[in-house]
């Protein structure tokens, strides 16, 4: 091995679990006990410039131990490959990995094989852009068009999107980008806060932590809702009179609801006047989420966060079933088809609002949204990034929040790096913290 050509030598992966079900943080009607989790993976090179690739894909606690195994199956795609050529065409990677054949048959392209594809791209991306010296939104921002159009995966979608329309919208979207990229390092982009929100929390801190929000500069914060109705009405009252009426309410039932339960639900909760319904049933239910937009307008519908590949944002889009597209970092098979999905909103013309609430995903999903805002969408209108304020500190370069806005980052990468202390604190099950607690455990 020489140092005039790097190699990936490692491929090394990590179960990182933290104990939010303890105070509930993240509590929802379906995932009423969350552990915020990161199926965490780091390339490693010999190129002997310190710099390595970090991505994760994130879990809410078990299961976490077989999406670290999944992107483990991957090792083998990555080891020995040329860190040069990796860096210069991300999308060779992503699909090898999603075109290995019995790999494949356990998808395709969805649940935890694509999940841990996701990880392993976005760390690509993340050894990219360091190594390029610039944080990844910028590096996406200011790349040709063709090349952004040769990292995407077109099968499937191409009825619908062409390489040559995808080429013309990034061509027109980066007209004006040097004044949007002043305005962004300036002001930051727009966001919103779910952390009043959760649904184990009491209306005194439900109040509490809206009334912050605003303060805070927040225009929008969110509730879950779809455990009890007579507790939604009291908690969207509760939160409607701490931020009175010039403050958006998006309410988000994750999936809780069959199509005529959304309908009426949401209805019974028009009085409010929240601003989106989100997950209001199976994010694979299409023509459901039709139907639903259809009957509770003006109230949008929102959705993303667990739709599993570009073909079925293709289909939600086709159909008119969603007011707001809502994509996440980890959820996909990483940046590549992140930014086909990104396509197919501008093409459309829906905004697009990021889902970011768990470990590490506000870190990733603002540099997608940077790069849709510089050089694709050219916009912020009705568009914001989810933020939630946990567990940033575990991160190099966390993000940072300033007056209801994402600060841009700049430092070069992903933002995906944890700190080594907080790997080796929890790790899962040897980490310092979950030795610890089971030996209190023990002790009772």
């Amino acid at each position: 091995m020489t140092a005039t050509s790097p190699r990936i030598i490692a491929v090394d992966t990590f179960d990182v679990r933290f104990p939010t079900s303890r105070e509930l943080d993240g509590s929802d009607a379906m995932n009423p006990d969350p552990d915020y989790s990161a199926a965490y993976v780091v390339l490693r090179t010999d190129a002997g410039d310190g710099l390595d690739g970090h991505g994760f894909t994130f879990t809410i606690g078990r299961g976490n131990d077989v999406q670290v195994a999944a992107i483990g199956a991957l090792r083998l795609h990555v080891l020995g490959r040329s860190v040069q050529e990796l860096c210069a065409d991300p999308g060779s990677l992503s699909r090898a990995l999603i075109g290995d054949s019995q790999l494949r048959w356990l998808g395709p392209e969805k649940g935890v094989m694509h999940m841990a594809i996701g990880a392993v791209v976005n760390a690509v991306w993340d050894l990219a852009a360091k190594r390029a010296g610039k944080p990844l939104w910028q590096l996406l921002g200011h790349a040709d068009p063709e090349w952004l159009v040769s990292q995407v995966d077109f099968r499937y979608i191409g009825d619908v999107l062409s390489p040559a329309e995808a080429l013309t919208l990034l061509r027109e979207g980066r007209q004006g980008l040097a004044n949007r990229e002043a305005t962004l390092l300036e002001s930051g982009y727009p966001a919103y806060t779910t952390s009043p929100g959760w649904l184990g929390y009491s209306d005194d801190k439900l109040t509490r932590l809206a009334k912050q929000a605003v303060a805070d500069g927040f225009t929008q914060i969110k509730l879950k809702v779809g455990a009890d109705l007579d507790d939604d009405i009291r908690r969207l009252r509760t939160a409607r009179a701490a931020v009175g009426d010039g403050i958006r309410i998006a309410i988000d039932a994750n999936q809780r609801w069959n199509v005529d339960e959304a309908i009426d639900w949401t209805t019974a909760l028009a009085e409010f006047d929240p601003y989106w319904i989100e997950e209001p049933t199976s994010p694979d239910d299409i023509l459901g989420h039709a139907a639903i937009r259809q009957a509770v307008a003006p109230v949008k519908v929102a959705t993303g966060e667990h739709v599993q590949n570009r073909v079925m944002f293709k289909q939600l889009l086709q159909a008119g079933a969603i007011d707001v597209l809502q994509i996440d970092a980890a959820r996909v098979g990483g940046v590549n088809e992140n930014i086909a999905i990104l396509l197919l909103a501008a093409k459309f013309g829906v905004p697009v609002c990021p889902h970011a609430g768990g470990v590490g995903l506000c870190e990733l999903v603002q540099h997608l949204s940077m790069f849709d805002y510089l050089a694709l969408s050219g916009t912020t209108e009705n568009r914001v990034i989810e933020y939630v304020d946990h567990l940033h500190q575990h991160f190099i370069a966390p993000v940072v929040i300033r007056e209801g806005h994402y600060t841009a980052p700049l430092t070069p990468g992903f933002s995906a790096t944890m700190r080594q202390e907080s790997l080796a604190e929890y790790r899962y099950p040897d980490g310092t913290f979950w030795v610890a607690d089971r030996a209190g455990e023990d002790a009772r």
